[in-house]
């Protein structure tokens, strides 16, 4: 692991953050503009972290970057649909809460040289709200097919999955600093 910040993968994550403004002003009137903008930024979070480990690019600086940075864009997101009507205040505030949380655990935790990995729940968590988001922001796009309700389904399956896979971490944490 390296001290260097400026890399392809730190490049990726920061086009998270810088892609928000405007993913947040463009999606009220222009919906399949602010999807694709959420479906990019969501894809370079994947590829931040796939590039970092398949080049040897992993950076202190990126694995504290990387999780504040996917927060933000989801966090905006469901912000942004609660005032767009499309989301219950309770649901984003639950997911949102566990965002903190485990971002603050795993921040800790890396102060302390203690890597809490990413675990199945989690990638399933984040999976089921990116998709969640997409038909939630896209809910009447698609002439004739309604896109909200399987939207609301699977946003309270990433709900579950976010309380579940957020205890998952405070235990680990627990467990690894304990």
């Amino acid at each position: 692991m390296t001290t260097s910040r400026l890399n392809l993968p730190t490049v990726l994550t920061f086009s998270r953050i810088v892609s928000i403004p405007f993913f947040i002003l463009l999606t009220p009137k222009h919906p399949f503009l602010g999807a694709s903008i959420f479906s990019l930024a969501s894809l370079t979070d994947f590829l931040d972290g796939y590039i970092a480990r398949k080049t040897g690019q992993i950076t202190k600086f990126g694995m504290i970057l990387d999780p504040i940075a996917d927060k933000f864009l989801v966090i905006s997101a469901l912000i942004l649909l609660v005032d767009m009507g499309s989301l219950s205040a309770f649901v984003a505030i639950v997911i949102i809460v566990r965002e903190f949380l485990v971002t603050g655990l795993r921040v800790v935790a890396l102060s302390k040289r203690i890597v809490i990995p990413a675990e199945t729940g989690g990638k399933l968590k984040t999976t089921a709200q990116i998709f969640a988001i997409l038909l939630l922001i896209l809910k009447d796009g698609l002439p004739g097919i309604n896109l909200y309700a399987p939207g609301v389904v699977l946003i309270w399956i990433a709900l579950v999955l976010a309380v579940f896979s957020g205890v998952k971490y405070t235990v680990s944490f627990w467990k690894a600093v304990g």
